[in-house]
């Protein structure tokens, strides 16, 4: 949860992990982020942000994509500012995937992945994924806005055996 009595109002979701041994193919993992309305929470997804896109809203924003892991810091951001984010909505997702190009790769397989939810300077929730580390998916948080229209961190960490478009249409089950 957040600052006393205030909710959530700006999140940021960081992703890191270190680039593949030379030789081997990249791995390149995703954060996606999945907005469900109020009147289904549960339902299909109103919107998902992923690979370089963001909400029709501007509310949910990929600001860094990573294709290999390679760089200094987190190879992937998302921002979330649920104070923009309007009422119809009642649900947000966060998820990470891992691109299945060259064969199967589980979280297992990339070296020292970390997920971070963050609110300013405060970490929310973080993941190494070893809870999944056979899993190609995982829901790493939930995000709901309670009966006063604040909005509320659940930490989850919750594992796929999936594609990526599958992951996106399980997530919210």
């Amino acid at each position: 949860m957040s600052s006393f009595n205030k909710g959530v109002r700006k999140a940021e979701v960081t992703l890191r992990w270190d680039p593949s041994p030379l030789g081997q193919p990249a791995h390149d993992l995703d954060i996606v982020a999945a907005t469900y309305r109020a009147d289904a929470p549960h339902g299909e997804p109103a919107y998902v942000v992923h690979f370089d896109s963001r909400s029709p809203d501007g509310t949910i924003i990929l600001v860094r994509d990573s294709k290999t892991g390679q760089g200094f810091g987190s190879d992937e951001v998302m921002t979330l500012e649920f104070d923009r984010l309007a009422a119809a909505y009642g649900r947000v997702l966060v998820g990470v995937c891992i691109q299945q190009r060259d064969g199967r790769t589980v979280f297992a397989d990339v070296a020292n992945a970390l997920v971070r939810v963050l609110e300013g300077h405060i970490e929310l929730g973080s993941s190494d994924f070893a809870a999944v580390a056979g899993s190609t998916a995982a829901v790493v948080g939930e995000f709901t806005r309670s009966e006063a229209g604040e909005w509320e961190f659940h930490r989850t960490v919750r594992g796929f055996d999936a594609e990526p478009q599958e992951f996106v249409a399980l997530m919210g089950g």
